[in-house]
C-alpha cells in the first residue's frame, strides 16, 4: 500500500473558513485524492515542511503577533506513522513578524524560518522528538528597492538549502537580493557568505527558489516582473552566477500577474512556476548541461490564483492550490515533454496554500 499511495498536507490561511492543516490521500494509479484528517485549530499554516526521518511535520504560523510581542511563530507535528495524522507537538516564535517559508535541514536538527513581514531569517532547534526547542540564529535584512509599495523594506520571502547542506539561499522581495549564507549545521548558525548576495533586475522581487536535483543550479520566481532567474551555484564559496532570465507568461498576455512557487521536476528536465492573474502553471524545460531555461508551455489551474503546487516524488503527479477558488487540481506531468494534463479534481479545500506529500513509512 505504501507504494501505491501518498499522503498528502495542505497548509491554508485560517482567516476564511479553513480549519487548519488538511490530510488527504494522493492514488499514484490513477491521481484521484480522497480526504483522511482535518488538523483543526492551527492558525493560518500557510507553509509546510516535512522531516527527512518522515516523523514530523511543520507549519509557519504566518501572523504578527505570538505571546504578545510582534513575532510570528512556527509549530510541530508528529505523523502517525500508520495514519498519516498530525499530532501537535509544540510551538515557537519565529523571531520576526508574519513567517512565510521555512525548510527542514538536511539531517533535520534544525528548521530555517523566513520572515516576509520582519524581513528576517532565523534558524530553530529541533529535539529528538520533534519539538522545536529554540532560536539558534537570528539575522535582520536592511535595505529597500526601487518599488515604493512593495520594497519600501526587507520582506524575506523563502529560505532554502543547497544540496550539501552548506549554503543557505534567502529571497528577499523587498531588496530584490538572493542573500547567501554559510549554514553551520552543527551550531544552526547563519554565516553571511563570502558572497553576500545575488541581485535580479530591480523592481523584480524575488520570492522563492529550487534548487537543481545535481546541486549546480538555483532558480528563483521573481514575483513582481512574472519571470524565473535561473543561477549557477558555486560549490564552494556558494556564489550565484547570473545564467538566464525568462518570462513565465505568454508574449500576447497583458493582464495583471504575479508569481508564486517555483519547483524543479525530480528529473530535473523541467521548471514549473505559477502564475496568479494568467492563473497556470508555466512550463519551462531546463538544459541539463547548462541550466538555461526554454519556456514550453502554460497549463491552466482551472481556479484562480494558483498560491503554491506539489510535485509528487515519483514526478509523475503536479497538484495545483488555487487559493482564491478553494480547489486543488491533479495533473498528471509527461515526462516527456513536462506538460500537464488534468486528470483529477477539482477538490474542495479552503484556501489551500500549500502542498507537500510524502511516501507513507514501508
Amino acid at each position: 500500500m505504501a507504494n501505491s499511495m501518498l499522503w498528502v498536507y495542505v497548509g491554508t490561511y485560517t482567516n476564511t473558513r479553513s480549519k487548519g492543516i488538511y490530510v488527504m490521500r494522493l492514488d499514484l494509479a490513477d491521481g484521484k485524492m480522497s480526504p483522511m484528517w482535518t488538523v483543526p485549530n492551527v492558525v493560518a499554516p500557510s507553509f509546510l515542511a516535512i522531516h527527512p526521518s518522515r516523523r514530523f511535520l511543520y507549519a509557519v504560523n504566518e501572523v504578527t503577533e505570538f505571546e504578545g510581542k510582534p513575532s510570528g511563530s512556527v509549530s510541530a507535528f508528529s505523523i502517525d506513522q500508520r495514519t498519516g495524522n498530525l499530532q501537535f507537538l509544540n510551538q515557537l516564535a519565529s523571531g520576526g513578524e508574519g513567517p512565510c517559508h521555512l525548510v527542514v535541514d538536511r539531517h533535520g536538527k534544525y528548521v530555517l524560518v523566513a520572515n516576509y513581514v520582519g524581513g528576517s531569517v532565523a534558524t530553530l532547534s529541533i529535539a529528538d522528538d520533534g519539538r522545536l526547542q529554540s532560536i539558534k540564529s537570528f539575522v535582520q535584512h536592511e535595505g529597500s528597492s526601487v518599488n515604493a509599495e512593495r520594497q519600501e523594506a526587507p520582506h524575506a520571502h523563502s529560505i532554502n538549502l543547497d544540496a550539501a547542506n552548506r549554503f543557505a539561499f534567502a529571497a528577499d522581495l523587498g531588496l530584490d537580493q538572493v542573500i547567501i549564507y554559510r549554514f553551520d549545521d552543527q551550531s544552526g548558525e547563519l554565516i553571511a557568505g563570502q558572497i553576500p548576495a545575488a541581485t535580479v533586475k530591480p523592481g523584480a522581487g524575488p520570492r522563492h527558489s529550487a534548487v537543481h536535483p545535481t546541486g549546480k543550479f538555483l532558480y528563483v520566481n521573481n514575483e513582481l516582473d512574472s519571470t524565473v532567474t535561473a543561477f549557477a551555484i558555486a560549490a564552494k564559496q556558494g556564489e550565484l552566477t547570473t545564467l538566464d532570465t525568462v518570462s513565465t507568461i505568454p508574449s500576447d498576455f497583458h493582464g495583471e500577474n504575479s508569481t508564486a512557487e517555483v519547483q524543479v521536476h525530480p528529473s530535473g528536465k523541467f521548471l514549473y512556476v505559477s502564475n496568479r492573474g494568467h492563473h497556470s502553471i508555466a512550463v519551462i524545460a531546463i538544459d541539463l548541461d547548462t541550466g538555461r531555461l526554454t519556456p514550453v508551455a502554460h497549463q491552466p489551474t482551472q481556479g484562480e490564483t494558483p498560491r503554491n503546487f506539489g510535485i509528487d516524488p515519483t514526478g509523475r503527479y503536479l497538484l495545483a492550490a488555487n487559493e482564491d477558488t478553494d480547489s486543488i487540481v491533479v495533473f498528471r506531468v509527461d515526462l516527456d515533454t513536462g506538460k500537464l494534463t488534468a486528470v483529477a479534481g477539482p477538490y474542495g479545500v479552503h484556501s489551500p496554500v500549500c502542498v507537500k506529500m510524502m511516501l507513507p513509512p514501508e
